[in-house]
């Protein structure tokens, strides 16, 4: 599933709401799983190419190195050291490329520091010795070749035990023989002659065969481990400082856009209203004297300008978080929210009391202006909302039996949820196949 502001789901207008596919098994949520066999593969290739690939890269960021240090009395030896800090970036690069293919997944890549427009020569050649990812990667030349040993050793030692066991019945009887000649079974007193050998032989590599898949995710663990560390790891602090402020960009764009849409609705609603009962107890209070009865029908109209101002400002604090939402919880407001809808809409919530306000009050906000569009745009007889919490996030689905149809066009409502969600790292789903039924689910996380 790609990511964007809106992921829709396809759906079959038929599929019940309870059938709907899991979106964390779409494909790109998660990594694709592998078998075993599959996976003992790609370990060991990961583990057995580790040690010629450190072994250049250390060899000659080390000699870029010691030739920039050496030649440090003239110009051109900060210019080697930066060509080693270029060289050790491509191998970085080959090493990312590695780790996503051995987890089968994307994994973070920095953004390297870029030269500037109006910098002078020499700032822009030391470009890369400003940027500290590229001495973690000289660091990961220099130091991947101890890793890249441990698990290429394991490698061979591992598999030259399967390969020699699985093997030794047939080659065995080319090994010269003569009368002062041991096997390895004869050595540690398991027996003598050939049948001897060739059974413990053949043990050993049964044993190494179904060790295999846990040694060979050892050794390349042991060495993706430091790569990840000294490769991705600023690049993921680098993604999540970006996240945070995407998503702080995002609530206060909703917050201000929310605002905005507040006073046009005060001005256009309630605030006409009260003008009109302003106008109209003025009005009265001349009438009085002269035509009680016309006075009291003005007085009347008044109060219906009062209960419909009343009635606006209810609907419109719908958008804002209720006393009931700090006061009782996420689930009591919902269903008190719910309760004065047009359409009956049915709320089944399973939510602990204590989660977290801004978590509440974007899952409020979602539940009000779904319901919102049910009422004014699908044609819906009824609605379902349902509050769970799954894996760590905060679950709220609305559906409907509309017309369908629904988008998340920039300037709708539902692009807008989709920023005031970004506030909370949360994520909207719809799924409105002409013809209906729509689903719209937002995921917040708890964290």
């Amino acid at each position: 599933m790609t990511e964007s502001l809106t992921e829709t789901l396809v759906m079959s207008p038929s599929l019940p709401p309870e059938t709907d596919p899991d979106v964390a098994d779409a494909p790109g949520a998660r990594p694709a799983r592998r078998g075993l066999v599959a996976r003992t593969l790609h370990d060991s290739g990961y583990a057995l190419t580790a040690f010629p690939l450190a072994l250049v890269a250390h060899v000659v960021v080390i000699t870029l190195l010691a030739l920039g240090a050496a030649l440090s009395i003239v110009i051109g030896g900060i210019v080697v050291v930066v060509l080693a800090a270029l060289v050790a970036r491509g191998f970085a690069v080959l090493e990312r490329i590695r780790l996503r293919s051995l987890r089968g997944h994307e994994v973070p890549a920095p953004a390297y520091l870029r030269a500037e427009d109006g910098d002078r020569y020499w700032r822009r050649t030391l470009t890369a010795l400003r940027d500290p990812q590229s001495w973690l990667d000289v660091v990961w030349s220099l130091v991947g070749l101890l890793t890249g040993t441990v698990a290429f050793s394991i490698a061979v030692v591992w598999w030259g035990a399967v390969l020699t066991g699985a093997s030794y019945w047939f080659w065995e009887r080319f090994l010269p023989r003569d009368s002062d000649r041991q096997g390895l079974a004869d050595l540690i007193g398991l027996g003598e002659g050939r049948g001897a050998d060739i059974a413990l032989n053949t043990a050993i590599g049964a044993v190494a065969l179904l060790t295999l898949p846990f040694a060979m995710r050892l050794a390349a663990t042991l060495h993706a481990s430091l790569a990840s560390v000294l490769l991705t790891s600023r690049a993921e602090l680098q993604g999540r400082v970006a996240r945070v402020e995407q998503s702080r960009e995002s609530a206060h764009r909703a917050e201000a856009e929310s605002l905005r849409r507040l006073e046009r609705d005060i001005h256009d609603g309630p605030q006409q209203r009260l003008i009109r009962l302003g106008m109209d107890l003025g009005r009265a209070r001349i009438q009085l004297a002269q035509d009680p009865d016309h006075a009291a029908r003005t007085l009347d109209a008044a109060v219906a300008q009062t209960r419909a101002a009343v009635e606006e400002l209810r609907a419109l604090s719908r958008g804002i978080a209720p006393p009931l939402l700090v006061d009782r919880g996420l689930a009591a407001a919902v269903a008190e929210m719910a309760d004065g809808q047009p359409v009956p809409v049915r709320v089944v919530a399973d939510v602990p009391r204590g989660l977290p306000l801004a978590v509440e009050t974007a899952a409020y906000f979602v539940v009000a202006e779904a319901l919102t569009n049910v009422v004014k745009h699908s044609g819906a007889t009824r609605a379902d909302v349902t509050l769970v919490v799954v894996d760590g996030a905060l679950q709220v689905t609305i559906d409907d039996d509309g017309r369908g149809g629904a988008s998340a066009r920039p300037g709708h409502g539902l692009s807008g949820l989709q920023e005031r969600l970004d506030g909370v790292d949360g994520r909207l789903l719809l799924a409105s196949p002409e013809g209906g039924p729509t689903r719209l689910r937002a995921e917040v996380p708890l964290r």
